[in-house]
């Protein structure tokens, strides 16, 4: 049964055989979730016998802790007034410029920096190692000029309506999944899940969000697309969980990330000490940022729940928890070998193209080469799959060349995040508006009146041509295997 319990009692309680914390008014028993706790226990014991609410609330959706812990965990309510949420950490300063003033892509980090914490610029921004990957998703773009066509009549409005994974939606670009929104605004997940749902675009909610499906999915239309980005946890019951609750929120696709078995090396974000700000706490289980001999990286943290066993020969599993209505869609394919694999599982309703923005492993293929493999060696794949792309898009122009070359649909990551960041769901909706404009200029630019009219002659790759690989399987065309087995 429930009771009082004073700070005193709450303090007696600091060990890992009895480990207790309070938050928000209510002390959890910890003791039996602890050896589990994605996160280690170091940060557990720091905060055993004390009230967490303030580090916990700057960063954690109140519901979050009920919904991860068994109600026997819950002790009783904390017999003195629970700390009160912290102020947002975003600037009202007049300083800052008018979101009218934003006209580009670009302007929204500039914008954005000045009001972050320098650990949340760096989660954004950061990528694998020397961030080649990184920086080639998005100048591989710039190598694929366009080819317009003159006098078309196109004087008429274009409507950008597509159907992505069975979904209508006003447009081809879709919000990527991005993790921890609360750390860069109060709102998070919920500000870009309105903004989507304003602008009926489709939004991919990560494992990893601030806040519980429910809470982000409350204020969006019920007709709106909205997917989930899945890690397998180790402990796949914890995944059973979140797919079911995904079903029930009404969630169209279930996208499996399958580029991350391990956490990429993201050295920007491992330079900067976690803070107590940096706490998370992913859909999957409470996570905690601790710094150790690697560094401070919350990606890393995070990842450390996912199951790097996860297999082809584990998606029929996934598939038998999903209504006939839920699409099952592998994230992070960057080959065409593995676009084929996909196919033929016949389970496998569309894939992402996708390198998780360069922050996973450094010198992988730029994405928008990987959607010319598929169209080189196995362009069959188009036909049986939905194929979207993320990675590396930064214009109206990027979106209107992945879509000539086959992509149903391109998604951009860091990007709103920047202006989430800056302005809240405004900035969102305002950055995704801009993108919308600039893919319809270049549209009529190129002499296209409508999605349908989209084709690769519209973009000329003879300068990446010779990136392109001839073969479809893992054996190279002229590199001969050699590494003998050692006795």
């Amino acid at each position: 049964m429930s009771r009082n319990i004073p700070p005193s009692e709450l303090a007696q309680h600091n060990t890992l055989e009895s480990l207790w914390l309070a938050v928000n008014g209510t002390v959890y028993d910890l003791a039996t979730f602890a050896p589990s706790h994605p996160g280690g226990l170091q940060i557990l014991l720091q905060n055993a016998g004390q009230d967490a609410s303030s580090a916990y609330n700057k960063v954690h959706s109140p519901s979050l802790i009920q919904s991860v812990l068994p109600s026997s965990a819950h002790i009783g309510s904390l017999d003195s007034p629970p700390i009160a949420p912290a102020p947002t950490p975003v600037s009202s300063s007049p300083t800052k410029p008018p979101l009218s003033s934003l006209i580009s892509p670009h302007d929204f980090p500039l914008a954005a920096i000045p009001y972050l914490s320098p650990k949340a610029v760096a989660f954004i921004s950061s990528a694998a190692t020397d961030c080649l990957t990184n920086q080639a998703n998005n100048a591989l773009y710039s190598q694929l000029t366009l080819r317009p066509r003159i006098l078309v009549n196109v004087s008429k409005p274009i409507s950008l309506s597509e159907t992505i994974l069975g979904c209508p939606v006003s447009s081809p670009i879709f919000v990527s999944p991005t993790s921890l929104g609360k750390i860069i605004h109060p709102q998070g997940e919920k500000a870009i899940a309105l903004a989507c749902s304003n602008l009926n675009i489709a939004q991919t909610i990560s494992t990893s969000a601030s806040f519980t499906l429910s809470e982000i999915l409350s204020d969006q239309s019920t007709t709106h697309p909205a997917f989930l980005q899945l890690y397998v946890d180790k402990h796949r019951p914890n995944s059973e969980r979140i797919i079911q609750q995904a079903v029930k929120n009404g969630v169209k696709a279930v996208m499996i990330t399958v580029d991350a078995p391990v956490p990429g090396k993201r050295e920007a974000d491992e330079r900067i000490p976690t803070t107590g700000n940096d706490q998370l706490a992913p859909m999957a289980g409470t996570t905690f940022a601790q710094d150790d001999s690697k560094g401070a990286a919350l990606g890393r943290v995070m990842g450390n729940y996912i199951d790097s066993s996860f297999s082809w020969d584990d998606l029929p599993w996934i598939k038998s928890l999903l209504p006939p209505n839920v699409k099952l869609v592998l994230k992070g394919v960057q080959t065409a070998a593995d676009a084929v694999k996909a196919k033929n599982t016949m389970i496998v309703d569309g894939i992402v193209i996708s390198n998780h923005g360069g922050r996973s492993l450094d010198t992988s293929t730029a994405t928008i080469l990987v959607l010319l493999e598929l169209q080189k060696c196995c362009p069959g794949v188009f036909d049986k799959m939905e194929v979207l792309i993320d990675g590396g898009v930064r214009r109206g122009t990027d979106v209107f060349k992945a879509l000539c070359l086959g992509a149903r649909g391109v998604g951009v990551g860091r990007g709103p995040l920047w202006a989430l960041g800056g302005y809240g769901r405004e900035g969102v909706e305002r950055y995704l508006e801009i993108l919308n404009d600039e893919l319809v200029t270049t549209m009529k630019m190129c002499g296209v009146t409508s999605l349908e009219g989209l084709h690769p002659g519209l973009v000329n790759t003879r300068a990446v041509d010779h990136l392109i690989p001839n073969w479809e399987g893992e054996v190279h065309p002229y590199a001969q295997w050699r590494r003998k087995r050692r006795s």
